[in-house]
């Protein structure tokens, strides 16, 4: 007769088994994938990349072996290898899945393209079918776990030099990641949709690993040494970019663009107020820097230095926030909406009627103001190139540098904002206009105030621009376009990377201008990719891609339960 005691003990050890296999399973796929890297898997040279050559992996197959890599090590980690468990701080199965899942889509991805940029399977070396095997075996493994989902357990404490050697080695490898994907060469749109697809789903899989919590622990434990790392990465990048200043000018671009997302932030993130014109801020600090930059086509033939020609951008766009703000934010909702929307295209048709037919000749109509001349600072011309520390820095790398300076400046303007007592009231207003009025706040001086600031940072941006562009015309301002930043782009950053967050609308500005750039066949279909990516993350993640608490407080039940403390602690700007 058995003993009935004994079958939980067997279930248990029958579970763990298999638990096992399948890890095992997960490693020897995963290293069937890495040898596939070194294979041919096509024939011909005519695909993108060259991936003919046997041992000497193309980057299109390396980004199959970091995948592989990385699901073999969390694989490891789950089997309690020495050193590894610090991967899956909050359980392996989920992260693993993800990573499986991504390096299977990659690969799928890339064996797909072959046959469809050659047109069929045949054009296949054995090198793509290793490949696909290895990748499919680890995903179909990883989604037979048992789910291992726990809450990560508190980190061991590590000394202060320690944390800060962890802290340069996450920017180190950020830095390489975002370097990798901008100089991917525009020729070769399946390398970056391969890379984008990757770095999806192992940021999706460092998340759900609970590695992300650990790092944010010891970034909050060294706030001042995270920024400094940051601004030297930051700083870094122009150095990794000594084969000419291509990639310089869309880094430069983004950083316009997420100076903007921020500026806009301030009103839609921490205010609530819907602002669909407010592009129309940037471009009248760009065309004020114009008019004021000594162009040979500017009407009124002055030259300010650089910093009276931002001043005088910034404070333009500042006058005109508060004479458009002042009737119009009485209004609520939808109807402040339209008459935002209004005024953005207001602008962009005043700007093309000032050429001297229809009105007073002063921004040259749809010609524009053009031959905007280079900055130059203490005998510094940011348009010739020059050689810093025995490295050759392009011109727009001077750009570069400038416009990371004006976002520094932004950053530390909306984290103080956010944080102060004005801040506060802009929350308040967010969440409950009347109830905030009724414990005393002034709701109309308070929106005002948020308009007029974050007009003045779109301006401030917009005088940059005006020099990096070298010509300002009145289609670079309208509500929607095939070229960012606009309106639409703008709102779409904001709530794709998190409203009320700095890192969120920087992210959302960095991927929303990355890849419409890089991938130039989705220009004719970028409002209809961005409005799908819309309702997806609004169904998953309706906080955004950085949320702040308490808009993870709001938006998910699984944390109602949480002490009311954490919502009343919860800052805006987190």
């Amino acid at each position: 007769m058995t003993n009935e005691a004994t079958l939980p003990l067997e279930a248990e050890t029958s579970g763990t088994t298999s638990r096992t296999a399948l890890l095992y399973a997960i490693i020897g796929g995963s290293l069937l994938t890495v040898v596939s890297a070194f294979l041919a898997w096509t024939w011909t040279t005519e695909f993108p990349g060259n991936l003919t050559i046997n041992g000497n992996p193309a980057q299109l197959q390396l980004l199959t072996l970091v995948g592989a890599v990385l699901t073999a090590l969390h694989a490891l980690s789950a089997l309690g290898i020495k050193g590894l468990g610090w991967l899956t701080p909050a359980g392996s199965r989920k992260a693993l899945w993800i990573l499986a899942l991504g390096t299977f889509a990659t690969t799928l991805y890339t064996v797909v393209a072959i046959a469809w940029v050659l047109g069929g399977f045949v054009h296949l070396e054995p090198g793509a079918y290793v490949a696909l095997i290895g990748a499919v075996v680890p995903a179909l493994a990883a989604y037979k776990l048992p789910d291992d989902t726990r809450k990560a357990a508190p980190a061991k404490k590590l000394s202060s030099w320690a944390e800060i050697l962890v802290i340069v080695a996450v920017f180190a490898v950020g830095l390489y990641v975002i370097t990798f994907g901008i100089d991917t060469d525009d020729k070769e749109p399946q390398l970056f949709t391969a890379y984008l697809i990757l770095v999806a789903f192992a940021s999706f899989a460092v998340m759900k690993s609970g590695l992300t919590q650990r790092l944010s622990d010891i970034t909050a434990n060294n706030r001042q040494i995270t920024v400094i790392a940051a601004f030297v990465a930051a700083i870094a990048f122009p150095l990794t970019q000594q084969g000419g200043d291509t990639y310089t000018l869309i880094a430069v671009n983004i950083l316009i663009f997420a100076t903007v997302a921020l500026g806009l932030n301030v009103v839609v993130g921490l205010a609530g107020l819907l602002d669909l014109g407010y592009v129309a801020f940037l471009g009248v600090g760009a065309y004020t820097a114009a008019l004021v930059s000594g162009s040979a086509s500017s009407a009124f033939h002055v030259h300010f230095p650089f910093w009276a020609a931002v001043l005088t951008g910034a404070l333009a766009s500042l006058v005109f926030g508060v004479i458009i703000g002042a009737p119009t934010l009485r209004l609520r909702g939808d109807y402040l909406a339209i008459v935002t929307l209004g005024f953005g295209e207001i602008f962009r048709i005043a700007m093309g009627n000032l050429d001297g037919v229809s009105g007073p000749k002063i921004t040259n109509g749809p010609n524009g103001i053009t031959n905007i001349p280079d900055l130059e600072m203490f005998g510094w011309n940011f348009g010739q190139p020059h050689t810093v520390l025995g490295i050759q820095l392009g011109a727009y790398a001077n750009y570069y540098m400038l416009m990371l300076l004006a976002m520094a400046v932004v950053v530390i303007v909306f984290s103080r904002a956010g944080s102060s007592r004005i801040g506060r009231a802009w929350v308040a207003i967010r969440e409950d206009e009347t109830a905030a009025t009724a414990m005393g706040i002034n709701g109309f001086r308070v929106k005002l105030i948020a308009f007029a600031l974050g007009a003045t940072l779109a301006g401030l941006a917009g005088t940059v621009q005006a020099h990096v562009q070298h010509t300002v015309v009145p289609e670079m301002y309208q509500f929607a376009g095939p070229v960012p930043p606009n309106s639409a782009f703008l709102l779409a950053a904001v709530i794709l990377g998190g409203m009320g967050t700095i890192r969120g609308p920087i992210l959302g500005a960095a991927l929303l201008f990355l890849i419409p750039a890089k991938l130039s066949f989705l220009q004719d279909y970028q409002l209809l990719g961005f409005g799908i990516a819309l309702i997806i993350l609004m169904r998953f993640r309706p906080e955004g891609l950085i949320a702040n608490k308490r808009a993870q407080l709001e938006y998910h039940d699984d944390t109602a339960d949480q002490a009311p403390a954490d919502l009343a602690t919860a800052k805006a700007g987190a």
